[in-house]
């Protein structure tokens, strides 16, 4: 009984650690007094797949930082910054029950002194390419702020999910052409039981919108089971899938094949392939992926 009620002090003890930090200077001076430590980038609205991309960093380093953080620079004109869920006060709850070492949540100011942000990260050519050919400008504000966090919180790796697969790519772009001493960690896509991508914008779906959202996984499998079965009309194939969303109330941005590591366009003979798509249901705006082997 007695090792019961010590190990369950211990436990509350553990729980209970962790530091909320809002400034740069506060952050630094921890990040002095630590060895090894994982980051996860957010922006807060957090939901299990966020959790499980904690879990996995508790597994790199001895410390995990957890930053919530809006970033207007990602958001287009007529986007959802504003109204962006914001919910500090429960994310926090979350991740100290899960024994993150450090919240860090700066606000806009803090992190952008000088209100406009004057020197940016430019990416390369596919920021205009997929989510970018519909969002011009939001991977420059991902890069840019990413970059920033990187620099602010010296972390010895990083974890992204990989249902934001082309922001996956950029950042690992980023930190290999910058020589950024930071290992970036991809963590797979949490999903629903029924298969739907875990995303904070999954609140904005009515309920009848919330049943209709697992078709874009289930396209997805589709036309991977296509592919491996010898089909390579990979034009024609994105159409079908395309089309049959759209039949079913979508409003599509694209459905397209890459290359899986360079997410160039896939060419007869690539073995490791991604699809992805993104499209609105509503008024929300859904993405997802499936990586998968070629024939």
């Amino acid at each position: 009984m007695f090792f019961a009620v010590q190990f369950h002090f211990l436990l509350l003890k553990n729980i209970q650690i962790m530091k909320i930090i809002h400034t740069i200077k506060e952050l630094r001076q921890w990040r002095q007094s630590v060895q090894s430590v994982a980051f996860v980038p957010t922006m807060g609205n957090l939901h299990a797949g966020h959790l499980a991309l904690v879990q996995r960093a508790q597994s790199e380093a001895e410390h995990v930082v957890v930053s919530i953080f809006v970033n207007r620079l990602q958001f287009g004109q007529g986007e959802d910054f504003d109204r962006y869920p914001r919910t500090l006060e429960q994310d926090a709850a979350k991740l100290r029950d899960v024994g993150v070492a450090v919240l860090f949540a700066p606000d806009e100011r803090e992190l952008y002194p000088n209100v406009a942000q004057n020197y940016q990260v430019e990416p390369p050519h596919l920021q205009n390419e997929l989510c970018g050919a519909f969002r011009p400008n939001h991977f420059r504000g991902v890069a840019t702020v990413v970059c920033k966090l990187f620099n602010i919180v010296q972390a010895d790796t990083a974890c992204f999910g990989k249902k934001d697969y082309q922001q996956l790519a950029i950042i690992r772009g980023m930190v290999d052409d910058l020589n950024m001493p930071i290992k970036i960690v991809p963590v797979d896509t949490g999903r629903a039981d029924d298969g739907l991508a875990l995303s904070s914008r999954n609140q904005y779906l009515s309920a009848t919108e919330r049943a209709e959202a697992p078709r874009m996984f289930q396209q997805l499998q589709w036309l991977a089971e296509q592919v491996r079965g010898g089909n390579h009309d990979y034009v024609a194939l994105e159409q079908a899938a395309a089309a049959e969303l759209t039949a079913h109330g979508w409003q599509v941005d694209y459905v397209e094949i890459r290359e899986a590591g360079s997410l160039n366009v896939a060419r007869l003979g690539d073995k490791n392939l991604v699809v992805l798509a993104a499209a609105r249901l509503g008024t929300t705006r859904l993405i997802d992926n499936l990586e998968f082997q070629a024939a």
